[in-house]
């Protein structure tokens, strides 16, 4: 009898250790991250060592000129199972700052800390099949063709219309892929940039992908939302914000590579307490990328973009003649070395951006004014 037991007790451990060795097989926990820092030479020379401007809003990340810059220190962690993964991405640093800007607030109100504007990503993925996917959480959007993260972009310096669009949402989506040539992607979020939601309305997204051919990829990406504020009654503001991207790259060869950006969006009402009430405005510009790779060490890339915001909707203005902050429209030429060493892990970027706009933009050291800005940096970048 003691002898079936202990039979019996050996089955059962030998049972959950093959259950657990199966389950270990079956999950992988990941970490990974990178850490970024730069400098930049501004050859208009401003007296307060900024890329900002008179306007203070040229730049997105590299806002520094003429001295050594951090940039972000980015910590990804991710535990994946057959069905379901979840990803956490805390980024720390002042672009860490300047991407979550809108998690500043936290439940402790305005003026206290909040661990909330760590947290780039926070979201779990469940994919009952292998052509459904859902998603809840705080995530990076779906617009544009570059993100936040310095190795994965070709330019460091990063475009207009990523500056002037959406970081990121929270809220929850479907993704349906009809093969590995098609999905529609469909959610429900709150409103732009923000941790907590400023009205009760809700902004939908969507997102169709096909690749028309080998090495082709396309992106058809968009967003509508209610982001007025409230009025005094309560209600919501019958404001809109609506945006339209087109996001597209192809091979043309292994070390080849063409890129594309376009967008058109508008904004009504009250946009976020920013005091567009009764105005339609609408901005939009486009981009083009080029990146060559001449060996596994070293790469060439070029971005010309073209950005309008002459109705003044989005953050990106100029300084007229009579010193008002107004609307504007700006051509930019972004050239970027890519060298890599120490395995693969050591990215360095020297890169030239030049700023051509309508209207005086900058002061240079001499006070006078500019419609033009060129900076030359250097970029180094560490993954992990």
């Amino acid at each position: 009898m003691k002898k079936s037991i202990f039979t019996l007790l050996l089955s059962g451990i030998s049972f959950l250790g093959f259950s657990q060795e199966k389950e270990a097989e079956s999950s992988k926990f990941t970490f990974s991250g990178y850490i970024d820092s730069y400098y930049m030479l501004n050859f208009n020379n401003p007296t307060n060592r900024s890329n900002l401007g008179v306007a203070g809003n040229e730049r997105a990340f590299d806002q520094k000129s003429n001295q050594f810059s951090l940039g972000l220190v980015q910590t990804k962690f991710g535990y994946a199972t057959k069905t379901s993964d979840v990803v956490v991405d805390l980024t720390f640093g002042p672009n860490a700052d300047l991407g979550q800007y809108g998690n500043v607030i936290g439940p402790l109100g305005a003026g206290k800390a909040t661990t909330a504007l760590a947290i780039k990503q926070a979201y779990f993925n469940w994919k009952p099949s292998d052509k459904w996917t859902f998603t809840v959480g705080q995530f990076g959007t779906h617009i544009g063709y570059e993100v936040i993260d310095a190795p994965v972009n070709y330019n460091y310096s990063l475009s207009n219309l990523f500056n002037n669009g959406p970081f990121y949402h929270i809220g929850a989506k479907a993704n349906y892929a009809f093969s590995a040539k098609s999905a529609l992607m469909l959610g429900i979020v709150n409103n732009v940039d923000n941790l907590n939601d400023n009205n009760s309305s809700k902004g939908f997204i969507g997102q169709f992908f096909f690749a028309p051919k080998e090495g082709w990829n396309v992106y058809i990406n968009g967003i509508t939302s209610n982001e007025s504020a409230p009025l005094a009654s309560g209600k919501d503001d019958s404001g809109s914000y609506n945006l339209l991207d087109l996001t597209t790259s192809y091979q043309i060869s292994p070390k080849y590579l063409i890129g594309l950006n376009a967008a058109y969006g508008s904004q009504t009402g009250d946009f976020q307490g920013g005091g567009n009430v009764g105005n339609s405005k609408t901005w939009g510009g486009v981009a083009l990328y080029s990146n060559y790779a001449f060996t596994d060490h070293f790469s060439l890339g070029g971005r010309y973009e073209v950005f309008d915001n002459t109705s003044g909707a989005r953050a990106l203005r100029g300084i007229n003649t009579a010193g008002e902050t107004v609307g504007t429209d700006v051509s930019s030429f972004t050239l970027t070395a890519t060298f890599t060493t120490a395995e693969g892990h050591l990215l360095i970027k020297p890169e030239l951006r030049t700023d051509s706009f309508k209207t005086a933009q900058f002061v240079d050291g001499d006070g006078k004014s500019q419609k033009s800005q060129a900076t030359f940096g250097t970029v180094f970048i560490y993954k992990f």
